[in-house]
């Protein structure tokens, strides 16, 4: 199992991969020949953030105290970070205090959605739709995310978790066409979901899992990617109506905290909104079973 201490990385490790990824062009620094290592020395960062390089060092060594919000924003100037790699740079800076109410946040498993969000996901008709939490539990969806992405009500509630099916499961290749996109941005909502919560023990199991089962989350994670979703394409594999390249939005629940709303849509006309058509009318409820549904029991 991961170590609660460690999912999250600490700070020092995150700016050492920042400082790589930049080069000194791209902050004005001129050439100085041959470099041991990529991206910018620490001696560099110092520079340009304004401290001493002495003090930049502890900071990477874990050994400086708890560094104010004017040295923070100026290392997100100097390393080029966006919003959300600023804001999982405050959550390393700013670690919280261990606590009994951690493993509740971000959602537990399905039971944790309230049946009134559950009702608007399941009501969208004609596009597919899901809430999940920023471990990418799937919590509530409807009908058409279930005929497209998973089989979301037959699965056991621990497989309904997207990490675990994007690394786990040999045939998400087959699903996700943009698999190694998928991958990454999975990783970086976990890392996101790390940095605020190092200790929520269900984060520390799928880590520890993931792991252990997939080198390619081994790798991806060793990278300190982060990622915040929000919006963008995503493209899907059905076997039954081929390729659907869709645009989805993510929406923050309200009084939910960390519990997204996520929609995809397809243009009007175009060939992804026949083929949502084709799959809602594959999949729609027949006359007969939908009669033995409101003659039945009624639970649920």
């Amino acid at each position: 199992m991961a170590d609660q201490n460690m999912i999250a990385g600490s700070l020092g490790d995150y700016l050492r991969t920042r400082r790589a990824l930049v080069s000194p062009a791209e902050v004005g620094l001129p050439p100085t020949g041959r470099r041991r290592v990529p991206g910018l020395r620490r001696e560099e960062v110092a520079e340009l953030v304004g401290l001493s390089t002495d003090y930049y060092v502890r900071l990477e060594q874990g050994r400086a105290d708890r560094p104010s919000d004017e040295v923070l924003n100026a290392l997100g100037r100097a390393l080029r970070l966006g919003s959300a790699e600023r804001a999982h740079l405050y959550d390393l800076a700013r670690p919280p205090r261990r606590s009994a109410g951690t493993a509740g946040v971000g959602g537990g498993r399905g039971g944790s959605v309230r049946s009134g969000l559950r009702r608007v996901v399941e009501a969208i008709p004609t596009t597919p739709a899901v809430i999940m939490n920023d471990r990418t539990d799937v919590l509530a969806w409807n009908r058409l995310a279930a005929a497209l992405m998973a089989d979301f009500p037959n699965l056991p509630p621990r497989e309904r978790n997207m990490a675990r099916r994007i690394f786990l499961d040999p045939h998400a290749p087959e699903v996700h066409q943009d698999w190694d996109e998928a991958a990454r941005t999975t990783v970086g909502m976990l890392r996101m979901a790390a940095g605020r919560r190092p200790h929520d023990p269900e984060l520390v199991r799928l880590v520890g899992e993931l792991s252990l089962g997939s080198p390619a989350f081994r790798t991806l994670w060793a990278g300190h990617h982060v990622h915040e979703k929000t919006q963008g394409p995503k493209r899907f594999r059905h076997p039954s109506v081929g390729d659907v390249t869709l645009h989805y939005e993510t929406f923050q629940a309200p009084g939910a905290a960390h519990l997204l709303l996520v929609i995809y849509t397809a243009p009007p006309g175009s060939p992804a909104e026949e083929a949502l058509n084709l799959l809602g009318s594959l999949t729609a409820p027949s006359t007969a079973s939908s009669a033995r549904a409101v003659g039945g029991s009624g639970a649920g």
